[in-house]
């Protein structure tokens, strides 16, 4: 089992470049006999969930602001640093020299619209929770965003 501790804040995931890469394996939700030879492959959850390995860290949520997302404090992340944030991706963004999680709001955009080149649209941080504001950046203010949230990891045991 493992615990809170057993990963490193910020350590990047993935397969080794040098190690091939396995053949994709569809399997049944069944295991089969235990008395018998069974074909079920494990699965490598570094191929399972990350895409870009060489742009992908995990990092652990601490607090309750995007509980309505699904995102509870503890639970471990995958922020993607080669996926281009648009409205509406969960991402982690840099507010006052701070890593924020929050929901990208690109407020004139079309669904799916990168943040760049907005000149006429407002970008606003937001918490999926009802007690923690909007964080407006509107028009000026230019947006860092560090990756963006592709997978949410949960432990559920105590």
């Amino acid at each position: 089992m493992t615990s809170r501790d057993d990963f490193a804040d910020g350590a990047p995931v993935g397969r080794d470049g040098a190690a091939p890469v396995p053949a994709a394996h569809r399997t049944s939700n069944a295991f089969g006999s235990p008395g018998t030879d069974s074909t079920v492959k494990r699965i490598d959850l570094n191929d399972a969930l990350i895409k870009h390995p060489d742009a992908t860290f995990v990092m652990r949520a601490a607090g309750d602001t995007m509980n309505g997302a699904g995102i509870a404090d503890g639970d471990v992340l995958l922020v993607d640093r080669a996926i281009t944030a648009t409205h509406g991706s969960i991402v982690i963004a840099v507010v006052d020299g701070e890593l924020l999680c929050r929901r990208l709001e690109v407020i004139g955009a079309k669904p799916g619209a990168a943040a760049s080149g907005r000149a006429q649209q407002s970008v606003r941080l937001a918490a999926a929770d009802d007690v923690a504001p909007p964080i407006d950046l509107g028009h000026a203010v230019p947006l860092e965003v560090w990756g963006v949230v592709t997978t949410v990891i949960k432990s559920l045991t105590a």
